[in-house]
């Protein structure tokens, strides 16, 4: 994000716009290009809601994706073209299967299993909301990534970071309790909050309907700070000299159908830290308690 510039939520519908191509391995494929982030490797959102956007583009009977089973395998190129090869494994009455499969410089570095569902008539039941997220304070009383680093510097936090974590995610995110860029705010809890929503409407994609698109961006957006709960609990912020994260595996619900444009609360919680691994679970309700989407992340945290 340049100095100056608002932010916007289109580097997400940019990391969803995929370009048909000749398929190589399976069924069929898309290229996809990696958005820019300040680290060595690419953002781990874009390789879930790419795949996700290519399992989507191939299922053409009205069903739904409700699940996503992922593994990143190798580190991708920041600012560079993945081709996504869609295998058609299913397609019955209610359910339907796709294998997806990201390649970049001849090499698989990531794969996943998608589900999707008609859908049925049946009953209904959401889980009330955790103790977490009674009397959480309001999104519009909280400071934005911006406002909360204003000012602030120290540790492995370069400008470019900086920048990136104020308004060059697409997302506005706000912490309950405070974030963990620098320092760890707060108490070493294994839980927190994030309220989060787009920086401004989420723009058309070609090849998804708005639905399908919204389903991208919740895929998209919560591998950003699926493993701050983890880090919270063992006291190691972002900005941390020789800190090394990265995405291992992941899985994805979708429980229900949702507008991504207000606010939306992600309450998360750390399940297990072990072996430089590190688990993080968390849940999408709207303002009004709607459960949207459930997700599951290991990933390794190297604190050298």
């Amino acid at each position: 994000m340049t100095t100056g510039t608002p932010p916007t939520s289109e580097i997400f519908t940019a990391a969803v716009a995929l370009t048909p191509t000749e398929p190589e391995h399976f069924d069929l494929a898309f290229t996809a290009v990696t958005q820019p982030c300040p680290w060595p490797k690419a953002y781990g959102g874009d390789l879930v809601a790419q795949a996700a956007a290519a399992a989507m583009r191939s299922v053409t009977d009205g069903k739904s994706l409700h699940s996503m089973h992922s593994y990143f395998l190798r580190p991708a190129d920041i600012g560079a073209s993945v081709r996504y090869e869609v295998e058609v494994l299913r397609d019955g009455r209610g359910y339907s299967t796709r294998q997806v499969r990201g390649y970049q410089n001849g090499k698989t570095l990531y794969v996943c299993l998608a589900n999707f569902a008609a859908g049925e008539p049946g009953q209904t039941f959401e889980a009330e909301l955790p103790e977490l997220a009674e009397d959480l304070p309001d999104p519009e009383d909280l400071p934005s990534s911006a406002a909360y680093l204003a000012g602030l510097g120290g540790g492995s936090m370069t400008d470019e970071s900086k920048a990136y974590w104020s308004g060059g995610r697409g997302f506005d995110m706000r912490h309950v309790p405070g974030p963990v860029y620098l320092t760890v705010e707060g108490k070493q809890v294994p839980q927190q909050a994030v309220w989060l929503k787009p920086f401004d409407p989420l723009r058309s994609v070609e090849g998804l309907t708005d639905a399908q698109r919204d389903l991208a961006a919740l895929a998209y957006v919560c591998d950003y700070t699926i493993l701050e709960p983890v880090l919270r609990v063992l006291d190691l912020p972002w900005a941390k000299p020789g800190l090394v994260t990265a995405s291992l595996d992941h899985a994805m619900w979708f429980h229900r159908p949702e507008p991504v444009g207000d606010w939306l609360l992600y309450l998360q919680e750390a399940g297990a830290a072990e072996a430089g691994r590190g688990l993080g679970s968390g849940r999408f309700f709207t303002r009004d308690h709607r459960h949207l989407a459930t997700v599951v992340q290991e990933g390794m945290i190297r604190p050298t």
